[in-house]
């Protein structure tokens, strides 16, 4: 489901045009019909979520032993290109699932988080990126949100802004400061269930 090495990015592969095909068609008759009312709502239909994971456009990137579609960062662009010419809302909630919450628990996160957290991002929790802050907004380097050890668990002390998707999100990936004097060393990455305290 990816690239030839040498192929130019303007000719997709069959599977490539199969998949970006399916997603327009999706997209144009399931999201189309929606955009109005979502817009004057200012919410995400939750039905529309659920087919979203019907389809595997929220967990693209999830391999398949843990639930997911298996596909490539390509196969995430491709969707996100196709369900933001409808509407780009639906495509940045497809985007921050696949290519941010997704890429990272693939890339950094334990065998252990793996199989507890790709599996349910596959079939039914959406992520969120918690990042951005009022003062820092996304620069990483100057967020101010501190983590603090308590015993075996962590405290994390400050404030979130802009957090995509947060509503209908069931883990934040929530940046934080466990050493200030480090710098960005200093910097790491929390999973927190939605409803921890």
């Amino acid at each position: 489901m990816s690239q030839c090495a040498g192929s130019a990015l303007t000719q997709l592969s069959e599977e490539e045009q199969i998949f970006r095909d399916t997603v327009r068609r999706f997209a144009v008759e399931q999201i189309g019909p929606l955009v109005r009312g979502m817009d004057e709502s200012q919410q995400m239909d939750s039905a529309l979520v659920q087919k979203l994971f019907q389809l595997g456009l929220m967990g693209i990137e999830v391999p398949e032993e843990y639930g997911g579609a298996g596909g490539s960062f390509f196969n995430a662009i491709l969707a996100v290109e196709e369900i933001s010419a409808v509407d780009p809302a639906v495509g940045v909630m497809v985007d921050v699932q696949n290519t941010l919450c997704v890429n990272a628990l693939v890339r950094w996160a334990t065998e252990e988080q793996k199989k507890k957290y790709l599996s349910q991002l596959a079939s039914g929790t959406v992520g969120s990126y918690a990042l951005s802050e009022a003062g820092s907004g996304s620069d990483a380097f100057a967020l101010q949100m501190r983590a603090t050890r308590r015993g075996d668990a962590y405290v994390l002390n400050g404030q979130k802004l802009w957090i995509t998707n947060a509503k209908e999100s069931g883990l934040f990936i929530v940046f934080a400061t466990l050493d200030p004097a480090a710098g960005y060393k200093g910097i790491t990455a929390f999973l927190v269930e939605k409803g921890a305290p």
